[in-house]
């Protein structure tokens, strides 16, 4: 199917969700590095990291751990703090 128009995709909202990019823009913005920077290092268009940044883009493990790796964070650790902050249930 296409768009979903005029709805909230219910992911978007999600606070564990907003909790990965939130802690993927934290590490980009420590490491000093724009989101064109990390975009090249990914081959990837600008608009790539904006739109995950932004949440239009849903983002998955693999994607995430290639953002840690391209702005230069251990994803492990990366990872592990963002599952810190996450409640003991998660609504999927």
């Amino acid at each position: 199917m296409g768009k979903s128009l005029g709805r909230t995709r219910h992911w978007v909202s999600s606070p564990a969700y907003r909790a990965v990019v939130d802690a993927l823009v934290k590490a980009r913005h420590e490491a000093g590095l724009s989101q064109q920077v990390v975009a090249d290092r990914l081959r990837k268009p600008a608009s790539y990291v904006a739109k995950i940044e932004l949440g239009e883009r849903r983002l998955d493990v693999v994607e995430f751990v290639a953002l840690a790796r391209a702005i230069g964070a251990d994803e492990s650790r990366l990872f592990a703090s963002v599952l810190e902050s996450f409640p003991t249930e998660l609504e999927v």
